[in-house]
């Protein structure tokens, strides 16, 4: 059993030298290789729970992606030949591919990567389907048939984990109970629990004795109103219950990292800040006695920018033949509530900083600018909440009833389906802002958003909308640029009609 030296980590109580030899012997009863019954009872208890509410989502969504083919097949009067042995035994390869993915191991990827995961599921499982050959598989209807499924079930299983997930995060079972240690570890913690989708649950912090108290389950050392033995024990308990561990940078980092892995966590992890380079499926590389991290700046090689120019004629070009008539019925509706052209034009900075224009609906009165500045002047918080967002909430330029509901629901910018097809936009990026909301951020980060074609939607859209203010837009753009694969424009696109729906942060 490995000797627990607490005082030797920067650990110390508040208040106190360090922890007294008789309760290191109580550490050491608490946290050998072998974790106590109980808690590995519970842990396991929570794994069973998480693999089996989303295998049964899965099961849902790939019986729904089925019945979904049928109805394609039966419209193209395709129906009659396929055999249910076929759809059946597609169903079991489905599942079967998800499990060997990892898709049942919530702490093993980031969403991102795991809707690639998905993607890669469906591909193996049509693939086996077709190798079989013979039997129900031996028509090509039937191939067509499990093709449609296997792309049905990418989204279908996408949307069943984060009903699945949802629920489980209310009732507390979601994610690896992790501890969080060193400098900012308060910090980081609220950031895991605000994200319950990256699948670490922190249930407390091992903080030094300069930190103030956090809102967290458990925090230890404890303030000074408690004893060591107390202490001690509170602390013994927190590392017995926790499956991963996060050691956060700090003058201390290395010594903390080697206490924490001679503990029979899951997974410890080193958390490093690095906001200027790419985070979602970081790769390292041996550099003999140091570790490298590999940056790939994917976004700009030529073949994905041309693939990402496909993903927008593929979305762009069916998408203006479903929602056309609704534009016409909703620029009739614009005219009636104010006479006068349903549809607008409005500068907007795009890719190399040029000036593109951008199409919409009317959502606003005509004379929105002078609206504007009235309110603007006469009402101080007004002019704050502008400053801050460049947005309002109680916008007096929207048009009222049609305005404010073509704005909640993102409707206003269908018309840009044309800039997309024109090239001047893309389905998926930072959104094209006005020159005088542009000129707010700073130099660096202008220089980065004119980099990429501005998108129909993007990641700010899909997290905090018109909640966030120029500091998370700035976060949330710099990430997908720095982040981008053609599996972030695909997650982000699946993400938006949520959004869309609950408008969500809409102003």
């Amino acid at each position: 059993m490995p000797d627990v030296d607490v005082a030797n980590t920067g650990l110390l109580p508040a208040g106190g030298a360090g922890w007294p030899g008789r309760l290191r012997e109580r550490l050491k009863e608490r946290l050998g290789p072998a974790r106590s019954g109980r808690a590995e009872t519970i842990a396991e208890a929570r794994r069973r729970i998480v693999t089996g509410a989303l295998l049964g989502g899965d099961a849902v969504a790939v019986l729904v992606a089925c019945g979904g083919s049928l109805l394609v097949m039966a419209a193209a009067g395709a129906a009659a030949g396929l055999a249910p042995a076929m759809l059946i035994g597609w169903c079991a390869l489905q599942i079967g591919a998800l499990a060997l993915c990892g898709l049942y191991e919530p702490i093993e990827a980031e969403p991102i990567e795991r809707l690639r995961r998905r993607g890669l599921a469906a591909a193996l499982a049509f693939a086996a389907a077709v190798l079989v050959g013979g039997g129900p598989w031996s028509w090509p209807w039937s191939w067509a048939a499990t093709g449609i499924a296997a792309l049905l079930a990418i989204p279908l299983g996408h949307y069943a984990e984060g009903f699945v997930r949802a629920r489980l995060v209310r009732r507390g079972v979601w994610g690896a109970a992790t501890i969080v240690y060193g400098e900012g570890a308060a910090e980081l913690a609220r950031s895991l629990a605000a994200r319950p989708e990256l699948g670490l649950r922190p249930i407390g912090i091992v903080r030094t004795a300069d930190q103030t108290v956090e809102p967290f389950r458990t925090v230890v050392p404890p303030g000074p109103s408690e004893d060591a033995e107390r202490s001690a024990e509170r602390m013994a308990s927190l590392l017995e219950a926790a499956e991963v561990a996060i050691c956060t940078p700090g003058e201390r980092e290395p010594a903390r990292f080697a206490w924490l892995t001679r503990h029979p966590f899951r997974q410890v992890l080193v958390a490093h800040h690095a906001p200027e380079v790419e985070t979602v499926r970081l790769q390292t590389r041996c550099l003999g006695p140091v570790v490298g991290l590999v940056v790939r700046r994917a976004i700009f090689l030529p073949h994905n920018l041309r693939l990402k120019r496909a993903l927008d004629l593929a979305v762009a070009v069916p998408a203006l033949l479903v929602f056309g008539p609704l534009i016409g019925v909703l620029a009739l509706g614009v005219k009636i509530a104010d006479p006068g052209p349903a549809f607008y034009v409005q500068p907007r900075v795009g890719r190399d900083g040029r000036t593109i224009r951008v199409y919409k609906l009317r959502s606003m009165f005509r004379d929105a600018e002078a609206r504007l500045a009235e309110h603007l002047a006469a009402d101080e918080a007004a002019r704050r909440e502008w400053d801050r967002f460049c947005k309002l909430r109680n916008d007096p330029r929207v048009l009222p009833g049609i305005g404010g509901f073509i704005r909640r629901t993102s409707l206003d910018e269908l018309p840009q389906l044309l800039n997309v097809l024109r090239g001047d936009m893309s389905v998926v990026g930072p959104r094209p802002f006005p020159a005088y909301h542009t000129e707010r951020f700073g130099p660096a980060f202008q220089a980065l958003r004119a980099s990429v074609p501005p998108g129909l939607t993007g990641l700010w859209q899909i997290s905090a909308r018109s909640d966030g203010d120029l500091t998370v837009q700035e976060q949330q753009d710099s990430f997908y640029i720095r982040n981008w694969s053609i599996w972030t424009d695909l997650y982000i696109l699946l993400e938006t009609v949520p959004a869309v729906l609950t408008a969500k942060g809409a102003r």
